[in-house]
Formats: C-alpha cells, sequence, structure tokens
C-alpha cells in the first residue's frame, strides 16, 4: 500500500503535514535469498532500498559537500541527536527551519537518537528506568535525558527519520546485562512513541538482545506489539564476529513485520551489507567508508587499497578501473598517493566520494538484482571475488 501524503511549504525543502497508510511498499522480493526490494516514503520524498546512507555526524558528511552526495547517488544522510544537542544545539537548528535547511541537504535525513554515543561513555553515564545521566564532551556539563527530552530534541531537529532512545550494551556483556536492556528499551520505545507527536516523521523503534537469539526475538515482539513504521536493528557491529552477528540477524528478519523497513545500523562492511540483504535488511549506515578514506584508503573491486603504499608512487592507472565515480574517471592512483602522503585535505576528500559511490553503487546493483530475481546469483559472484578477502 502506497502513503498518501499532504505536502505543505515549498517544494525544495517542502514538508509533510500528514501521512496516511503505510509508509513502505514492497515491490519484489528474490525467489532464492530473503532479499526485498521495496520504498520509504518520507517527507522529502521516497527513498529505494536497500539502500546505504551516509553518515553525516554533526550535519555534514567530513569533507563531501550536499550537491556532491546527490550526484554520487545518496539518497539519505544520517546525522546524531547527541552531537547536534550538544553543538550547535537543536534549538538552533528548529530556528534554521530544520535540519534539511540547516544543512543544505534536499534529500532524507535520519537522526539516531545518540543513544549509542551516551551509552559509549560507560565512564560517566548513569543509567535508570526513567532515563540517561551522562556529561558532555564538549564542556563536561552535566545533561539528563529521558525518551521523551530525546524525543522533543529529534522534533526540533525535524529529521525525516528518527530513532528511539534505546539502552545499547557493549559485546560482550553479561546476559543478565542484555536482558536488561532489552526490557529497558523496550520500555522506552513506548514511551517514545507515546511523546513523538510529528506527523511529518517516522519513528523507528530498535531491537536489541546482542546475540541471543531468544532476547532478539523477546525484543521483536514486544516492539511489534507496540507498532512502529520501521525498525532499527541496533547492539550489532561493537565487537562481536561478523558470521556470529549474520547468524542471529536472519532468525530477527524472520521475526520482524513484513510490510516495514529494516535498518541494520552502523554496518559498513560491502560483504556484510550484501550478505545482510539477503536475510532482509533494507537499509545501512556506516562511518566506514569515510573513517577509512581519511587514512587514505580505498575501497575497490581489487580488495582495499592503501594509497599510503609505494608501489603507488608511479602507478597512473585509475584508483578503481571498475569505477565509474568521479575520482576514479578523473585521477590516477599516483596523484592520489601524493595528496594523501602530503596531507592535502583533497586526498581525503576525493576517497571519501569514491568509498561512498563504492557502497551506493553497490547497493544499487543490489537493488537490480532483486528486481531482476537474481539476487543469489549476485553475491554468490561477489563472494567468488578476490576482493572479498579484504571485506
Amino acid at each position: 500500500m502506497i502513503a498518501a501524503f499532504e505536502v505543505e511549504n515549498g517544494p525544495r525543502y517542502g514538508r509533510i503535514r500528514r501521512m496516511t497508510n503505510s509508509p513502505f511498499t514492497l515491490t519484489h522480493t528474490d525467489t532464492g535469498t530473503a532479499a526485498r526490494r521495496g520504498t520509504v516514503h518520507t517527507a522529502h520524498g521516497p527513498i529505494e532500498t536497500p539502500l546505504f546512507m551516509p553518515v553525516g555526524t554533526r550535519a555534514t558528511v567530513k569533507g563531501v559537500s550536499p550537491d556532491r552526495l546527490a550526484r554520487l547517488g545518496a539518497q539519505t544522510v544520517l546525522s546524531n541527536a547527541y552531537h547536534l544537542f550538544l553543538r550547535p544545539g537543536d534549538r538552533v537548528i528548529e530556528a534554521a527551519g530544520g535540519l534539511n535547511r540547516f544543512m543544505g541537504w534536499t534529500g532524507t535525513t535520519l537522526t539516531d537518537s545518540g543513544g549509542f554515543q551516551v551509552f559509549s561513555l560507560a565512564d560517566t553515564v548513569k543509567v535508570t528506568d526513567e532515563g540517561v545521566a551522562f556529561r558532555s564532551i564538549v564542556d563536561g556539563a552535566k545533561h539528563f535525558w529521558t525518551p521523551e527530552d530525546n524525543m522533543g530534541i529529534q522534533q526540533r531537529i525535524g529529521a525525516d527519520i528518527v530513532m528511539q532512545l534505546d539502552q545499547c550494551p557493549p559485546y560482550p556483556a553479561e546476559r543478565a546485562t542484555v536482558e536488561t536492556a532489552v526490557r529497558r528499551s523496550a520500555e522506552w520505545a513506548r514511551r517514545c512513541k507515546d511523546a513523538h507527536s510529528r506527523e511529518d516523521q517516522l519513528l523507528f523503534g530498535i531491537v536489541q538482545g546482542g546475540v541471543h537469539a531468544d532476547l532478539r526475538q523477546e525484543s521483536v515482539e514486544r516492539l511489534s506489539e507496540i507498532g512502529f513504521p520501521g525498525y532499527g536493528i541496533g547492539g550489532y557491529s561493537v565487537g562481536e564476529p561478523h558470521d556470529l552477528m549474520l547468524e542471529s540477524l536472519g532468525p530477527v528478519c524472520e521475526a520482524l513485520p513484513a510490510d516495514r523497513p529494516r535498518y541494520l545500523m552502523g554496518v559498513g562492511n560491502p560483504t556484510t551489507i550484501l550478505r545482510a540483504i539477503a536475510l532482509g535488511i533494507d537499509m545501512f549506515d556506516c562511518v566506514l567508508p569515510t573513517r577509512t578514506a581519511r587514512l587514505g584508503t580505498a575501497f575497490s573491486s581489487e580488495g582495499r587499497l592503501n594509497l599510503r603504499n609505494a608501489r603507488f608512487a608511479t602507478d597512473n592507472g585509475p584508483l578503481d578501473p571498475a569505477c565509474a565515480c568521479p575520482t576514479c574517471t578523473t585521477f590516477t592512483r599516483a596523484y592520489i598517493r601524493h595528496l594523501v602522503t602530503t596531507k592535502e585535505m583533497m586526498g581525503a576528500t576525493l576517497l571519501s566520494e569514491h568509498n561512498l559511490f563504492f557502497l551506493l553503487d553497490l547497493t544499487a546493483n543490489a537493488r537490480l538484482a532483486v528486481e531482476e530475481g537474481r539476487y543469489a546469483g549476485f553475491l554468490a559472484q561477489w563472494l567468488a571475488s578476490p576482493a572479498v578477502l579484504d571485506y
């Protein structure tokens, strides 16, 4: 069922006053895997799944302008409510007209609640069922967030998709710790839903449970009972082996509602993305492509390339002969290595654009493979390539 919208304001940054029916349209399913092709309907237009979302933590994807992101094929940019709350402040963004206007991005936006960032500050965090107390990484100021507070912050920031405040346990963690996180996250999910009032935003619940199959199932059941337009799957990519993650991820996908998008949070490894798509995941995000770019590393059809390596000093071939991004069609490996070794900022920008294009193009090809009913073969071809050993 396709969502219906009532639109207000202008076409460039127009917002949706009200959404009716389902926000997700499932258009294709692969016969050989559980891969899906669909559309998520948002305030700033539809986004096509499966998709990778570049991370712009502080309302910017490091080194890449919004117009360049659009040209690379990005549909959605993810920002973080914790960091934006600290600087410049959610009310500053609200006064600017919301996140899209503030950062000059006309596509879709998503904000993570900041729960992962808060709980990563273990030495300064105190959590109770009421909420979480923490100190700012900027100035050491004390803050206390309830789920209701967090919803207020994300509503003022104004992204198209917002995430519930949840408790993300580390890996490894005692089972009792994970059990508490599942219970508390579900209770906070209900409070977030009750507090959320913007009809032009999609609020996603977040599945927790670590690598415990029964706790993941419990989390899905609790969240499904509350009901959300979409579901994030959190608590992965926190140190657990990828195979262990994938082993427990399949049953989570099977248990989640089929008519809602599924978002695997914090995953940007190409092979893991393709394997997760085969299990039924629709959305991904990660800082990996831009972070590795700033370290001088490129994704490629040949595997990861460390541009600091001396073997590239006189290599006048393209960064990746199989890639059609602006970096690969314009610049040589030798030139990019020169930029990297001399610490010129354009080196990080060119590699960031290439790495982002690599994942955006990979997921675009995955969408096409699902549409044409050949995703199993598409995945098998990737897994058989020499490059997969680097991912």
